[in-house]
């Protein structure tokens, strides 16, 4: 009864027309072009080079596209295990009609021809979108993205701000300000005024959050007085005391979040990452977490700002818990997707059963992919929903007597509409 009970419900989720609330895509090259651009993710080039793949025959300048997915297939079958292995399995056989369970040397390169021939079709993005069943895509842009030659009605800007709160010290972001606000940047009081223009620009373009990735010592605070802190980081760039770039810093985030509150746009925290932590990784595969962070961190703006909604990524299961509780009590911060290293099926179940059960069923956004190109959505997205329908299965079904058909809605609210509700888009 359970297994035909989860797939009847897994059926039902994976029927529905939704929204992808974060990821990295291109929406000048949304969709890729050969096999490369899929094994290319960072998932495969990091788990290839963990498993012994030297980074240089990874990263060789100029590498022709097929030769790289011929040199990174030679470790597939070390990670055949990994669930990112599954996904690529999975997108192989819908978009591409791989017959096989595993990709080898005897196979890969009539799977690199056929979808080769597939992605050279001119309706290939639009395939894809059909496919993957999404109405839209949010984008990650940087501060100065003009938003031009894209519809932002279905590729949704989102406002990152990584660069302009950590790195200001670096004379080409500051340069990158003023040359997209037209403002010279001499003061504090000019600083805020470019962040508005930056929000106005954005807004005219349809932009539906502002985001920005927190290392796990960042506490944001209110700077009552930034003239010293912004003198020493405009004058002396990186050489800039830590503590004065810190406190500017803080100054620039507590800004976002005053515009966030007049534009009534959502702030997304993605906390916990340090960067660079192996020095010597492959491209996006540096970063890692630990476990030194808390919300408790975030005390101080999730009280001063109680009309912007927070939604907020950890990026480990053991965050998890903590997220939920601030979820509980404070009304303006929703638990949001399983990021990066969550993002596995043990830690998956893990969370999104105590947040199902303990958080309140709008304060919850399901699931982005976080992908670079739109290949990654079905599989990635077919994941979590297998996931959420187990979970409704045994936890509100079987467990506490809720129908099949109040279990569905439940997990529509979480995967669809609660997107709608906090970003307006869906």
């Amino acid at each position: 009864m359970s297994d035909a009970l989860r797939k009847r419900i897994f059926e039902q989720l994976d029927a529905l027309t939704i929204v992808d609330p974060h990821t990295h895509i291109n929406p000048h090259a949304a969709a890729s072009k050969t096999l490369a651009d899929i094994l290319g993710y960072h998932y495969y080039t990091e788990l290839c080079h963990s498993a012994g793949m030297p980074k240089a025959r990874i990263e060789e300048p100029g590498l022709d596209p097929k030769e790289k997915v011929g040199r990174l297939v030679e470790f597939l079958p070390t990670i055949e295990n990994t669930i990112q292995y599954s996904w690529l399995i999975e997108a192989a056989q819908v978009f591409f009609g791989f017959q096989h369970e595993r990709v080898t040397k005897d196979n890969w390169e009539s799977l690199y021809d056929g979808a080769l021939k597939k992605m050279s079709e001119p309706d290939w993005e639009q395939q894809v979108l059909k496919r993957s069943r999404l109405s839209g895509v949010f984008l990650t842009n940087d501060f100065d993205d003009p938003l031009t030659g894209f519809d932002t009605k279905f590729y949704v800007p989102c406002l990152r701000t990584d660069d302009l709160v950590f790195h200001l010290a670096k004379p080409e972001v500051r340069a990158r300000l003023e040359k997209a606000t037209g403002t010279s940047v001499t003061s504090p009081a000019a600083l805020k005024t470019a962040i508005g223009q930056l929000f106005t620009h954005f807004v005219k373009n349809n932009v539906r959050a502002c985001a920005i990735s927190l290392p796990p010592d960042f506490a944001p605070t209110k700077v009552a007085s930034p003239d010293a802190a912004f003198q020493e980081v405009f004058s002396k760039g990186l050489n800039a005391c830590p503590d004065r770039r810190r406190e500017l810093g803080n100054f620039v985030f507590w800004t976002l979040a005053e515009h966030c509150a007049e534009q009534r746009l959502p702030f997304d925290l993605m906390i916990g990452v340090n960067r660079a932590v192996y020095a010597d990784g492959v491209f996006q595969g540096q970063d890692l977490y630990d476990s030194r962070v808390s919300l408790i961190q975030y005390r101080e703006l999730l009280n001063a700002f109680p009309q912007v909604t927070f939604p907020i990524s950890v990026l480990a299961s053991v965050t998890n818990q903590e997220l939920t509780s601030y979820s509980w009590i404070f009304p303006n911060v929703v638990t949001n997707g399983h990021w990066w290293y969550s993002n596995t099926p043990t830690y998956i179940e893990h969370d999104l059963a105590g947040r199902l059960e303990a958080v309140p069923r709008t304060k919850q956004i399901g699931y982005y992919s976080d992908m670079y190109k739109l290949e990654f959505a079905l599989s990635k997205f077919a994941m979590y929903k297998r996931i959420l329908a187990k979970v409704l299965c045994e936890k509100f079904v079987v467990d506490r007597g809720w129908s099949e058909e109040r279990a569905v809605a439940f997990g529509t609210q979480v995967l669809k509409d609660n997107t709608k509700l906090v970003f307006g888009v869906g």
